[in-house]
């Protein structure tokens, strides 16, 4: 018997080559194969970069834009409404017809519209004023170009809102590059080229997310669905928020911006992100989302070319980098969702959550495998929550009409949508606001006038030539401040100044003027004593902040006390006067008060030191007010016509005739009635500092009792008055509790802005007619701590009025130096007019 031989696999040649390549292509793949490990840690980023996005507390990746989308239909909507669907290659118009009865039935008409390449990346008025022509070409063939519909907007870009009606484009995305659109307002940009065209009207009630439009969609089909996902070109999710009973957009392509997602990152994904028009943006969405998948395989099938592996044509190997991209793709998707889901279990205290996901996207409806993978990550990471994915048969387009009809039908918002106004409203607020300039003015019409337009006996703004040494006091608020101004010639006009604050207690503004003006007189002589000036007999410029009847420039007789101003004697009386009376009882120093202003009329005349265009000055700050140069021969209330004088509006009493009554709100009413001067100041108490906070809180805990907010709870915090305003919600700490709160904030803040403009748009009008000219050119001194402090409100404002006024090219100047220094200013023109008359 022979001895057994040794058996050996016989592998022919040609399939070493095949089997070293299998080892490489598998390398190669290996990074876009994700551990259970590595999928909770993205599930965990992703978690992180939600409640990040939600505190609004710095920069964060994810950005959860407020949708301002607080329910989800429960089928009892009904009507035709028009919805509009931008967010690829194609623009689609619908007329979607809900009828009530035993079952939801809905009619869908559309027609899809190509979006050229060329207008995708030309210029923003180029591309509305395409929607604008395909959707006249839409109500054309429907034949209701005469119907004045209600219509949503699905707009699926980045977008933030401060209403359901706005949207401003934070950024494009899908290859979008239109100019002169981030920043803007899509909703208006979109209103202006329907208006260009000039063939029909729409009633734009909602801008709205493809997100939200799908989540909205599916809703409709079935009411658990609270959470939307598109899965396609791009990706994205919302959900409906438990504290803020809003859905919110998460944008959650944006994740790893930061470089959260280091880690995950391959030599592919890096160069697809380095080749994009967008570099270092929208990671997330670049290794999930079918734009750039298929770069990715590109990339990776590329480099296994360079290798000799891709040769004698064999696709497995393409398939199966296929498979790895797409693959790690989905998971990613299910990290994201798992931390949606397990966020919205743990809101609701629950054990378990049973909730359905609307889907839409060509990657999740026609990739084989890709919402198998997707579901499978889900169940794995979140495994408490029970989620259904039903994909949208509709798409975004029919959520959107959706929308429209529950803010048409189930306004939640109520409270808010009368806190914002259209140009129309706006212009006519402007209007009335003249016509009460023009009744103020007059002396007959005057004492019945709401604007009492007091002469102020500023006649004249800084012209350069001023010289001096004075003392301004300035008191208008919580602080009383005492400067030095030195105002020199040399080689050139400086100015130098000393200044020190002192406080004003509470028992001193709501004592007696006697007690009042010893504490003013007191902080002067302390002020002259530390800054060695007792001996001299320095002039006093007096800034004194509240409605003062004026007859020459040294007197003013105060009419009545504001921002809660209560000192007992010294309205009707010479508040010049009550200070010389009360420095001359000390004895210890000599004063002589050679001119009492307003703060409005300081600020004017500190910023014209700057710039000799300035002819208005504005507060906007505890309280509001605004003065302008008048010309003389318009003011019934002082003798003479030639020249100009400054005359200070009161504006903050705009209203107190009922003027307003159209636009204030219930709880404008109900500050108006707990206030110390109930139907005074009713202008002022809907924009001013001193008032915004606490109506913030009003509508806060209006929408708490109705179940709308916190849960219903109502807190200690809520039920404290709050009596100054921050939109960083810095003052309170109930602001802080959500982002809807956060909302508020914005909307409320916004109107103040809008109104604002409204009635400054009006004594712009006034300066360009009294000149008689075309175009005006000038500058408005401004100050104010709500103007200065809050991060949008000097944007807002500007904007508004160039809007409404855009044949007057208008400056802001911000005043550096407050009022104190304008009263300092005020009395070296009077002493620079008075040398001038004796010469």
């Amino acid at each position: 018997m022979q001895p057994s031989q040794e058996c050996s696999l016989y592998v022919p040649s040609w399939v070493l080559p095949d089997l070293f390549g299998v080892f490489q292509v598998d390398e190669t793949l290996a990074p876009f194969k994700l551990t259970h490990e590595q999928l909770m840690l993205v599930k965990s980023r992703m978690r992180a970069g939600l409640e990040a996005g939600l505190r609004n507390k710095g920069p964060s990746a994810v950005k959860m834009l407020p949708s301002f989308v607080y329910r989800t239909p429960d089928g009892t909507e009904r009507g035709k409404y028009l919805a509009l669907d931008l967010g690829g290659t194609n623009f689609r118009a619908l007329l979607v017809n809900f009828k009530r009865g035993l079952q939801q039935n809905t009619r869908v008409n559309h027609k899809i519209y190509t979006i050229p390449l060329e207008i995708m990346q030309g210029t923003g008025e180029e591309l509305f004023d395409h929607i604008a022509q395909c959707v006249s070409d839409f109500l054309d063939y429907m034949g209701m170009k005469n119907a004045h519909l209600p219509a949503g907007f699905t707009f699926s870009f980045p977008c933030e809102q401060t209403a359901l009606d706005t949207g401003t484009l934070v950024s494009w995305t899908k290859g979008y590059k239109a100019t002169d659109c981030e920043g803007h307002d899509v909703v208006e940009m979109l209103k202006e080229a329907i208006k260009r065209r000039n063939e029909f009207d729409l009633d734009i009630v909602a801008v709205v997310n493809d997100t939200v439009g799908t989540m909205m969609s599916c809703a409709y089909e079935d009411p658990q669905c609270e959470i939307g996902l598109i899965a396609g070109t791009g990706t994205n999710v919302c959900y409906m928020e438990e504290i803020t009973k809003m859905c919110i957009n998460t944008e959650w392509g944006g994740l790893g911006d930061d470089g959260s997602l280091e880690d995950i990152i391959t030599p592919y994904d890096a160069e697809v992100n380095r080749m994009s028009v967008n570099p270092g943006k929208q990671s997330f969405e670049k290794l999930t989302s079918g734009m750039y998948l298929g770069e990715i395989v590109r990339q990776v099938l590329l480099d296994l070319t360079s290798g000799g592996l891709l040769f004698r044509g064999r696709i497995f190997i393409v398939q199966q980098v296929c498979g790895a991209v797409s693959r790690r793709a989905a998971q990613l998707c299910g990290a994201g969702m798992a931390a949606v889901v397990d966020k919205i279990r743990e809101n609701r205290r629950l054990d378990h959550l049973k909730i359905t996901v609307g889907v839409d996207g060509a990657l999740y409806k026609l990739h084989p495998h890709f919402s198998r993978v997707l579901e499978e990550t889900v169940r794995s990471l979140a495994p408490h929550c029970n989620v259904t994915f039903l994909p949208s048969e509709e798409g975004s387009g029919k959520g959107a009409a959706l929308i429209t009809a529950v803010a048409k039908q189930k306004p939640i918002d109520k409270y808010l949508y009368s806190m914002r106004f259209s140009d129309e409203t706006l212009l006519d607020i402007m209007h009335q606001f003249r016509r009460e300039m023009v009744k103020g003015l007059g002396r007959d019409t005057n004492p019945t006038a709401a604007l009492k337009m007091l002469p102020t006996f500023v006649r004249s703004i800084p012209d350069g030539s001023e010289k001096g040494d004075f003392i301004a006091l300035d008191l208008g608020g919580s602080n009383f401040r005492i400067l030095r101004v030195k105002v020199s010639h040399e080689k050139k006009q400086t100015v130098q100044m000393e200044s020190q604050i002192y406080d004003t207690p509470e028992d001193i503004i709501h004592g007696t003027g006697t007690k009042l003006f010893d504490h003013v007189a007191e902080c002067l002589g302390d002020f002259m004593e530390k800054h060695n000036i007792k001996d001299k007999k320095l002039p006093v410029g007096f800034t004194f902040s509240f409605p003062c009847q004026q007859t020459k420039l040294d007197e003013g007789v105060l009419i009545t006390w504001t921002k809660r101003f209560k000192a007992s004697g010294v309205e009707g009386m010479d508040v010049v006067k009550l200070l010389s009376k009360a420095i001359k009882k000390r004895g210890n120093y000599d004063a002589e008060i050679m001119a009492v202003v307003n703060d409005t009329v300081g600020t004017m005349m500190t910023c014209g030191f700057d710039d000799q265009r300035c002819e208005v000055g504005i507060i906007i700050g505890t309280g509001t007010n605004a003065c302008y140069m008048e010309e003389l021969r318009n003011i019934d209330l002082v003798e003479g016509d030639e020249g100009r004088m400054c005359v200070n509006t009161e504006w903050g009493a705009f209203g107190d005739d009922g003027r307003l009554e159209d636009i204030r709100t219930e709880f404008d009413r109900e500050i108006d009635r707990g206030s110390l001067n109930p139907g005074k100041q009713l202008f002022e108490k809907m924009v001013s500092g001193m008032y915004l906070g606490e109506l913030v809180r009003l509508i806060l805990v209006k929408m708490a009792r109705e179940g709308l907010l916190f849960e219903g709870r109502i807190t200690p915090e809520l039920l404290t008055r709050v009596f100054l305003f921050s939109d960083r919600a810095e003052t309170n700490p109930l602001f802080t509790a959500s982002l809807y709160s956060m909302c508020v904030c914005t909307i409320v803040s916004f109107r103040s802005a809008n109104l604002i403009a409204a009635v400054l748009a009006g004594i712009l009008l006034r300066l360009k007619e009294n000149k008689g000219m075309t175009r005006l050119r000038t500058t408005i001194g401004i100050d104010g701590s709500l103007y200065k402090m809050h991060p949008q409100y000097a944007r807002r404002l500007h904007k508004t009025v160039r809007r409404l006024v855009p044949d007057i090219d208008v400056r802001f100047l911000l005043s550096e130096s407050g009022s104190g220094k304008g009263a300092a200013m005020v009395t070296a023109v009077a002493y620079r007019l008075a040398e001038g008359n004796r010469i």
